[in-house]
């Protein structure tokens, strides 16, 4: 019977059946019965055990699930800072307000007070000119 042959990382595991039937039959376990049992485990090494060529696709399926993840993680951590500037954003808001509120009467105290300085500067440049007129 031939061997078959399994690599594994650097290695390569061969199975000797005709080893494997010899110390069958010295054990007392006859011919035929062992070159069967032989052969099972010839196909099961080469059709049941995955290779390094069989994991391959895995590999890289297994690659991109890990940088999926990865990303995921990232995206996890954005969206945390995102919410965490989103509450400070909205913690500043009322003072922002207040402060935009505050600078509005002042900017209507100015406007107010000019009017008034306008409409005093005016009214005495009226008495003036009538003062003079008479």
């Amino acid at each position: 019977m031939e061997g078959s042959g399994l690599e594994w990382g650097d290695m390569t595991l061969v199975f000797d059946s005709h080893s494997f039937v010899k110390r069958l039959t010295a054990a007392g376990m006859p011919e035929p019965q062992a070159e069967a049992l032989a052969g099972e485990h010839t196909r099961w090494f080469d059709n049941v055990l995955a290779t390094k060529a069989d994991l391959a696709p895995l590999a890289k399926t297994v690659e991109l699930r890990e940088v999926e993840l990865r990303l995921t993680e990232a995206h996890l951590r954005l969206e945390a800072r995102f919410e965490a500037s989103e509450l400070r954003l909205a913690a500043m808001e009322p003072r922002l307000e207040a402060r935009i509120e505050a600078t509005k009467s002042e900017i209507l105290k100015w406007i107010i007070g000019s009017i008034g300085l306008q409409t005093l500067a005016l009214l005495g440049a009226i008495v003036a000119l009538a003062k003079t007129l008479h």
